[in-house]
């Protein structure tokens, strides 16, 4: 809490004739010093990382390099090569998948909570249970289903390098792969403690 003696010259300095006061907080000096300082204090912990999370940073870092490569190549030696736009393509589906599954990890797909408000208790518990089941069984099925597709169209080559398609394929498998684990993961998280993010998404803000 500062003095009436320090907010005045504060509020002198920020009330000026070309910026009237709104009704908006005006940080002071001291705040932003502060903030700073607090940021220079905050002790930084890959505790909570993941195996996808690296493999899904290296790959993004790949994309980023081809991306710029294809950029250089076309709007400085005016000679673009073809294959970093293909591959940029691969790399964001690897992105993709595997980034589902972190969201899978930390529960941050796309979801409605707005009827676990007006739910009984029991109620609520057994429809996320349900959601639960559901989730882990489509990440299942989608497993089988990219390996099936992989067996029939595996020997694609790519278009630009004629690399086989199927290491393209075998990312997407092994995102979906992922996703299964994770959620298997996630369930059994939310039978223990007896209950999800969609019933109390409170105590999962301590994680965003």
């Amino acid at each position: 809490m500062y003095s009436n003696a320090k907010a005045a010259p504060m509020a002198a300095v920020s009330h000026t004739p070309d910026r009237p006061p709104g009704p908006h907080h005006v940080a002071s000096v001291d705040e932003i010093v502060h903030s700073f300082e607090e940021a220079d204090h905050h002790e930084v912990s890959l505790a909570g990382y993941q195996p996808e999370d690296w493999i899904c940073l290296a790959i993004f870092w790949a994309m980023a390099l081809l991306v710029f490569l294809q950029f250089f190549s076309r709007y400085v030696l005016n000679d673009s090569y073809a294959w970093t736009e293909e591959l940029a393509v691969y790399c964001l589906i690897g992105v993709v998948f595997l980034g589902s599954a972190m969201c899978v990890r930390a529960c941050r797909h796309i979801q409605v909570d707005f009827l676990y408000r007006y739910l009984p208790k029991p109620v609520g518990r057994v429809l996320s249970t349900l959601i639960d089941i559901l989730r882990t069984a489509f990440f299942g099925y989608a497993v089988w289903l990219t390996y099936r597709y992989i067996v029939l169209v595996g020997d694609e080559p790519m278009t630009t390098l004629f690399w086989n398609k199927a290491y393209v394929y075998w990312v997407a498998l092994a995102g979906f792969a992922m996703m299964f684990l994770r959620s298997l993961q996630v369930s059994l998280q939310n039978w223990r403690q007896g209950y999800s993010i969609l019933e109390n998404p409170a105590a999962y803000e301590s994680l965003d």
